[in-house]
């Protein structure tokens, strides 16, 4: 029987008593609570987290008549309850430290009313303390303390160092009374989307176990293939499974893997596969920063790097590696254990991330957001009526495009990963099957293509003004196409060279 799609629902009440669909993750709470106290999450946005700590409130609250039927069912000690402070940074923007000031003072007034407890105390910090002090006394029980979106306030300010700082400490005054209020705690847990570095903001909460590589705890937040099958099955009649998997599956915390769970539900909605989550509102700091930073585009599919880069960014110091899979724009694709140390090789979660984000570098690269979409919608043209020629003037005129003033300020114009990585956005902005320095028994392909039952296989080189025939050649000469003779499908090489003096194609040789 269909139910109510909980599109944008974070109350775990209203989701329980409104006959939406629910996938419980109750079992994954009653395992964190019989095994430790203290727990920090990091998730993207809009993967449930707000609704996961809803869900603990409501169990420590005793709400029994929203979990029948649920793995906590059965399982929980309803007799006992607990008082719960439950702390969201969520909701609107703080632009200044006095605004942020002002939202915690609010907070705590709240809790104090709610609960029926007064501080004394003048700071924030020193209420905070005191309002779980006196509600352990007042209740006879200790008290469980949740944090949600507890960098928000920093992330929304990233671009501002100074106001990013300012948050950062004050937040870590807040926080840091957990730690001091442990008699008086029974559980606590923060959730967010970034992790700051233990030298910053973490520095107070160093008895909080970070589950966020847990391979346990993977799918604490987010749809797996099970939970299509058994809650979502009246929904699917109509959409290709595998279509499904490509656009929105994928995600990865060393364990299994789970779907986008907003992308999900807008799709039953809507019945169209769109990039819905992408588009709710990727930040402009990141393609920014993307840009800034000159990322080689083709390597974003590939990147491996410890652990520890990975796992934590601070205010002044945050690796592309970080922010990307931090924010879940990248994901884990394998990990690596070494002697004291853990290795991951990150990837693009989905079809989706991978086509928006491409498309959005593009954009960001050329300065006109109608430069690129012209140009892929004619890139898919091209390749649906296999008019190889007209890729030439194509990517001629989408090198023509870029603002001159981005050569004078990049570091990578004129050298052969620049045009590589332009060349690879827009066919991933496709979505399309992209293997980039392909091995060979006989060197690295630069990049293959496989779409339509053909295969296409670059070979890219930097040359002074005229062509060379270099790179159609050294396709040939080594031999590249044998590896995938055993499709038996068409193979197309093509050998394109760009001028490092006019900044764009003089060569582009095509056979097959």
């Amino acid at each position: 029987m269909r139910k109510k799609l909980p599109i944008g629902i974070q109350t775990f009440s209203k989701i329980r008593e409104g006959n939406y669909y629910y996938v419980d993750k109750t079992a994954f709470a009653l395992s964190l609570i019989d095994q430790g106290s203290h727990y920090f999450l990091s998730r993207p946005r809009r993967f449930g987290k707000s609704l996961f700590l809803d869900t603990l409130k409501e169990l420590f609250e005793g709400n029994r008549l929203l979990f029948q039927g649920l793995a906590a069912g059965d399982q929980w000690d309803w007799s006992v309850t607990y008082p719960v402070i439950r702390i969201s940074f969520g909701e609107g923007v703080v632009k200044s430290g006095a605004e942020l000031k002002e939202r915690i003072t609010e907070l705590l007034r709240h809790h104090q009313q709610r609960l029926g407890v007064s501080c004394e105390a003048a700071s924030n910090a020193g209420c905070f303390l005191e309002l779980i002090r006196k509600t352990h006394q007042k209740f006879g029980q200790r008290v469980v303390v949740l944090v949600d979106e507890y960098d928000k306030p920093i992330l929304d300010n990233i671009e501002s160092s100074d106001t990013a700082t300012e948050m950062r400490e004050k937040l870590k005054d807040i926080y840091s009374v957990i730690k001091g209020a442990d008699a008086h705690v029974k559980f606590a847990f923060l959730t967010g989307v970034s992790k700051f570095s233990k030298v910053s903001i973490s520095s107070g909460l160093n008895n909080l176990e970070d589950i966020t590589l847990d391979k346990r705890f993977s799918a604490i937040c987010g749809y797996t293939d099970s939970d299509l099958d058994a809650v979502f099955a009246p929904e699917l009649e109509g959409l290709d499974r595998d279509e499904i998997r490509d656009w929105y599956n994928g995600y990865n915390w060393t364990g299994e893997a789970v779907y986008n769970p907003f992308d999900l539900l807008l799709l039953f909605r809507n019945r169209e596969f769109r990039p819905w989550w992408f588009e709710t509102g990727t930040p402009t700091f990141l393609l920014k920063l993307l840009s800034r930073r000159q990322q080689f585009t083709p390597d974003l599919a590939r990147i491996m790097a410890p652990e520890s880069l990975l796992s934590t960014f601070d205010v002044d110091n945050i690796p592309v590696e970080a922010l990307l899979f931090q924010t879940g724009y990248l994901t884990i694709d394998s990990a690596r254990y070494l002697p004291g140390r853990l290795e991951l090789t990150l990837r693009y979660p989905n079809k989706e991330v991978q086509s928006s984000l491409n498309d959005a570098l593009l954009r960001e690269l050329s300065q006109d957001p109608m430069v690129p979409a012209v140009n892929v919608s004619r890139l898919y043209d091209i390749l649906k009526a296999d008019d190889l020629p007209a890729l030439r003037e194509l990517f001629h005129s989408s090198y023509a495009s870029i603002p001159h003033d981005w050569y004078r300020k990049n570091q990578l114009a004129g050298y052969e990963g620049y045009y590589a990585s332009i060349f690879y956005s827009y066919f991933a902005a496709l979505g399309l099957e992209i293997i980039v320095e392909d091995a060979t028994n006989r060197g690295r392909i630069d990049m293959t293509v496989r779409y339509n039952r053909r295969i296409y296989l670059f070979e890219f080189k930097v040359v002074e003004m005229v062509p060379e025939g270099k790179a159609l050649e050294q396709l040939k000469s080594k031999g590249y196409a044998e590896k995938y003779r055993r499709y038996g499908e068409p193979i197309s090489l093509i050998g394109v060279e760009f001028s490092r003096e006019s900044r764009n194609i003089v060569g582009f040789e095509i056979e097959g």
